[in-house]
């Protein structure tokens, strides 16, 4: 479950309050969009369809919500990645969330932080069609095994709901996320016992974090990734991610200099 290692960090360690502000849907938007996930996998569809509905009921529920809470996105693409068929993934998604959201409450660690949250549809509708775009690209050069790779996605949701984000930003984004997958591919297939490699990623993604300078919790996600994925698709898992970073940032960064270029005309 690697996103839960970005909420320990996210929560923890970094207190980010956009993962802080609404503790109700700490537990409830992933435990829904982790429903939809399952549900849309026990579908006749092929694989890009089913990550594109995914996204797009996704996106719809924390509209509803009204929520930015960007962890849903990757609990709602699990039961994709690991082709679930057990409802058992489901439960264990709303009691790690459950506890995650007691603990935050527990410890009033949103304390002061103001509940509501700003949500936009026109970053949201731009995001959806980058992710759409991401997904024809896969299915032109047959990357479809892993399309939805949830850290990139996170990461990049997050980043579209910034007042500012310049290349700078992007690129080392996309280049620690680059390396985190790297290195998380490298240790799991080399080492043997798990608890080493679990040990290991998580002191290299510090590592990672200070020398690149960011504070990104899906950094600590990214190398437990190879973990539920399909064995055969684990080797490809750093090209992909190459590809990913390289499409997802560059839109994002072309969709933010324009957004930003048109609110400098209109003001």
């Amino acid at each position: 479950m690697p996103e839960f290692a970005a909420m320990a960090i996210a929560m923890w360690a970094f207190r980010d309050s956009n993962w802080l502000r609404q503790p109700l849907h700490i537990c409830l938007a992933p435990t829904i969009t982790s429903l939809i996930g399952f549900a849309v996998n026990q579908l006749p569809l092929m694989y890009l369809m089913k990550i594109a509905l995914t996204l797009i009921a996704m996106l719809v529920v924390l509209a509803v919500l009204r929520t930015n809470f960007a962890p849903s996105l990757a609990t709602g693409l699990l039961p994709l990645v690991t082709d679930a068929h057990d409802w058992k993934l489901v439960l264990l998604v709303f009691l790690l969330t459950l506890f995650f959201m007691l603990v935050v409450l527990g410890f009033q660690l949103n304390k002061n932080l103001n509940p509501k949250q700003v949500v936009q549809g026109r970053p949201a509708v731009a995001f959806l069609l980058i992710m759409l775009g991401w997904l024809a690209v896969c299915l032109l050069f047959g990357l479809e095994q892993l399309a939805a790779i949830p850290p990139v996605i996170v990461v990049a949701y997050e980043a579209i709901h910034k007042r500012e984000y310049g290349a700078k930003a992007a690129f080392k984004h996309g280049l620690s996320l680059t390396l985190s997958a790297t290195i998380g591919t490298l240790l799991y297939l080399t080492i043997p016992s798990w608890t080493a490699v679990i040990v290991l990623d998580i002191l290299l993604m510090l590592l990672v974090s200070r020398t690149m300078r960011v504070r990104m919790p899906a950094l600590y996600a990214f190398p437990l990734f190879p973990f539920i994925l399909p064995v055969e698709a684990v080797r490809g898992l750093p090209l992909a991610t190459i590809w990913a970073v390289l499409f997802t940032f560059a839109c994002l960064w072309m969709y933010k200099k324009s957004a930003g270029t048109k609110e400098a005309v209109s003001h």
